[in-house]
């Protein structure tokens, strides 16, 4: 059974994208079987996987609206090592036909399914916003992994997704949990950095993970190469950062039950 985890958080801008797309890399180096699931309009996890969302025959959004079927529209990544169900601008059509479907909101999960034993982990990119993609993935997932800057208006969001992953909880999906907070584009020399990460340490204790991304230009550029940072310069710090993390989520999930 495949452990899934939305990466998720209503901020923009905080690195969803980079983290799905290189977690999933990371994932893959480390032997597992990895399916990202690409549900941003933007496509950019897509871009960043190496696949052109342009060229598309299919898309999520042929699967979430009963076109097409996961197996068949799921594509290698060619430089990842991971599987990819791709997106494009054709998603933003979902939001609308979605409306007319009986239990929408678990589209996704009841795709996904056909494929669960296919996959150690699906990794869902999600929209910066409570969409109704936003929506299918959290009902699709066992857990959400926040990726956070250490920054005040970080904090204040932070809130904001917490409630919204606990109604989620409440009314749609009971076996959803926070996976953990994700400490990224980390810099030390910033003192509210450190004084934000301290916070997240006190408050959220272990449901805060080790592994700290810094902030790195590596990381920045490899997307526009089709590549996760990992596979474009290993050696940098923010690579070797998301292996780290890949390594402590494999500790953390296979250890004990999903």
């Amino acid at each position: 059974m495949a452990r899934k985890f939305v990466i998720a958080n209503q901020k923009g801008g905080v690195g969803k994208t980079t983290t799905t797309v290189n977690l999933a890399a990371a994932l893959a180096k480390l032997g597992r079987r990895v399916l990202l699931i690409d549900t941003d309009p933007q496509g950019n996890a897509t871009t960043g996987s190496g696949l052109d969302k342009r060229a598309l025959a299919r898309s999520v959004y042929h699967v979430l609206i009963g076109l097409s079927d996961v197996a068949e529209t799921t594509q290698e990544s060619p430089t990842g090592g991971y599987a990819v169900l791709p997106s494009n601008r054709d998603l933003a059509g979902a939001e609308v036909e979605l409306v007319d479907f009986d239990e929408r909101e678990n589209r996704l999960k009841d795709a996904l399914a056909a494929v669960d034993g296919e996959y150690d982990y699906m990794l869902i990119d999600c929209p910066p916003s409570l969409s109704m993609l936003t929506l299918n993935g959290l009902c699709a997932a066992h857990g959400v992994i926040i990726p956070m800057q250490c920054e005040y208006y970080a904090l204040e969001g932070l809130s904001d997704l917490v409630n919204t992953i606990r109604k989620v909880h409440g009314n749609f999906n009971p076996g959803l949990e926070i996976s953990g907070l994700l400490r990224v584009m980390f810099d030390p020399r910033v003192t509210l950095s450190q004084q934000v990460s301290a916070q997240l340490a006190e408050h959220f204790g272990p449901k805060v993970f080790n592994t700290i991304i810094p902030r790195n230009v590596r990381l920045a550029e490899a997307p526009s190469y089709g590549k996760a940072g990992v596979v474009f310069d290993p050696s940098s710090k923010g690579a070797r950062a998301y292996l780290e993390f890949g390594a402590e989520l494999i500790e953390r999930m296979e250890k004990g039950p999903l």
